[in-house]
């Protein structure tokens, strides 16, 4: 029996039709990821800001990011935001948009601890040489906290990379999605489809996530 479920994943277009999904999931992925961690550094340069009023802002953006559910900031973004305001706002945007609204609150977390983590006399040293805070900031504190950065970064990649699988719950067919309707639409045939289907689409997640984690354990290893 298990045998003969494997068969779905290759009856007809179906293991393409996974293929095309994934690369959904990798398109929306590679926005959200690269707005992210734009955004998300500027975030954590205005984290550190010595100003009350700027630093309470930013506590409660990441505190409400961090509190919220992705799943309900994605229904409060596409059914929520967008009925109450009237606006149609496609599927793909609300998704990239709340990717973006929690990737750049963790990135802007994990860049301010990197920066805060730079020693005093850092900054003192490039002062007492006559540097200005603009080179300051670009070729003493910045190349330090990009090399303390990274292998978080690449771990905050991974999830985000993850989470694009609650996105088919707004209809976005992505590789989760058409798992669904290749199982919904085998299933008297291929009783026991759903395990094979559900094991191709951990394998495809896997083999884009793993190389980036490995990647990450390696560069912290190398620069601890």
């Amino acid at each position: 029996m298990l045998d003969s479920g494997f068969k779905i994943l290759f009856q007809g277009q179906n293991f393409n039709r996974l293929l095309e999904g994934l690369w959904v999931t990798i398109h929306l992925s590679l926005i959200s990821v690269l707005l992210s961690m734009i955004l998300g550094t500027l975030f954590g340069m205005f984290m550190t800001l010595p100003n009350r009023i700027t630093r309470w802002i930013s506590r409660f953006y990441l505190e409400f990011v961090r509190i919220t559910p992705q799943l309900v900031l994605l229904y409060i973004l596409y059914f929520g935001v967008a009925h109450a305001m009237g606006w149609n706002i496609p599927a793909e945007f609300a998704s990239i948009l709340m990717l973006v609204i929690w990737g750049t609150a963790e990135m802007g977390d994990l860049v301010r601890n990197a920066l805060i983590s730079i020693p005093k006399h850092q900054y003192e040293s490039a002062a007492a040489l006559g540097m200005t805070k603009r080179d300051t900031y670009l070729h003493v504190i910045l190349p330090q906290t990009f090399t303390r950065l990274l292998p978080p970064a690449m771990n905050l990649i991974t999830r985000m990379i993850k989470t694009t699988s609650l996105i088919y719950l707004i209809g976005i067919v992505e590789v989760l999605k058409v798992g669904q309707q290749i199982i919904d639409a085998n299933r008297i045939q291929y009783p026991n489809g759903s395990l094979w289907v559900y094991a191709a689409i951990f394998f495809l997640y896997f083999i884009i996530c793993w190389p980036i984690s490995l990647l990450s354990k390696y560069l912290e290893k190398r620069w601890k």
